[in-house]
C-alpha cells in the first residue's frame, strides 16, 4: 500500500479516518507491532501527516480526548448552582460516558485497547490526570476550595475510580449497559459526598 498522496487510499482529511485505520491494523497486528509508518501507508498520507493530527501513536487510542474533556467541562458547569455537588459529578460522569448504540462497538475497542494494552499504560496516566482536573476544579469551585486542595482531588480520584470499574464491567460483559453500569458506580459518591456542604 503506497504511503503517497494520490496511490492506494485516499488522503485522511480527518482524525476519525486516522483513527479507523489505525485500529483496523491494531486488530490485525496488535498494537505494539503496528508503526506510524504502517498507519500512515493504510491512510495514504506521509508519516509528517500523522503528526498534524496526533502528537504519537499512543494519542490514537485517546482520539480527540481534550474536545471530549471540554465536552465534560461543559456538563459539570451547566448543573445548577443548588444541586448537591455529588448528583452534579455523578450526572456529568454518566452523560459524558452515553454513546449512540451504533457507536459502542467502537468505543468498547477503544477502551479495551486503552485498559488492556501494557505498553499505553503510562501515557493513560497523563490522560486520566487531565479528566481528574476537570472533576476536581468543578468541585473547588462548589467548595470554595483550591483544585490541589484534598478534597476535590479526593473526588476526582473516586469518580475516576468508579468509572474505570464500570468499565471493566462492561468489557467483561459485553450485553451489559454501560451507562446504567456507570450510574451505580457513581451512586457511592452519594455516601461519600452526601453530608459534604456544597
Amino acid at each position: 500500500m503506497s504511503g503517497r498522496p494520490g496511490l492506494g487510499r485516499p488522503v485522511a482529511t480527518s482524525h476519525a479516518e486516522i483513527e479507523e485505520a489505525a485500529f483496523r491494523l491494531f486488530a490485525e497486528r496488535g498494537f505494539d507491532a503496528t508503526t506510524l509508518d504502517a498507519i500512515a501507508a493504510e491512510v495514504g498520507v506521509g508519516r509528517r501527516t500523522l503528526f498534524r493530527y496526533f502528537e504519537s501513536k499512543n494519542d490514537i487510542p485517546w482520539g480527540r480526548f481534550e474536545d471530549t474533556l471540554d465536552g465534560l467541562r461543559s456538563l459539570l458547569e451547566s448543573t445548577p448552582s443548588d444541586q448537591p455537588l455529588w448528583v452534579s459529578v455523578h450526572h456529568a460522569v454518566v452523560e459524558f460516558n452515553r454513546f449512540d448504540a451504533a457507536a459502542r462497538p467502537a468505543h468498547r475497542l477503544r477502551m479495551r485497547l486503552i485498559l488492556t494494552t501494557p505498553t499505553l499504560q503510562a501515557h493513560s496516566v497523563l490522560k486520566y490526570e487531565a479528566w481528574r482536573s476537570v472533576i476536581a476544579e468543578h468541585v473547588a469551585k462548589r467548595l470554595d476550595l483550591g483544585p490541589r486542595d484534598l478534597l476535590p482531588r479526593t473526588v476526582a480520584q473516586v469518580s475516576l475510580a468508579l468509572a474505570l470499574s464500570a468499565y471493566e464491567q462492561w468489557l467483561a460483559e459485553p450485553d451489559a449497559d454501560l451507562t446504567g453500569l456507570i450510574d451505580q458506580a457513581m451512586d457511592q459518591l452519594r455516601d461519600f459526598l452526601g453530608s459534604t456542604p456544597g
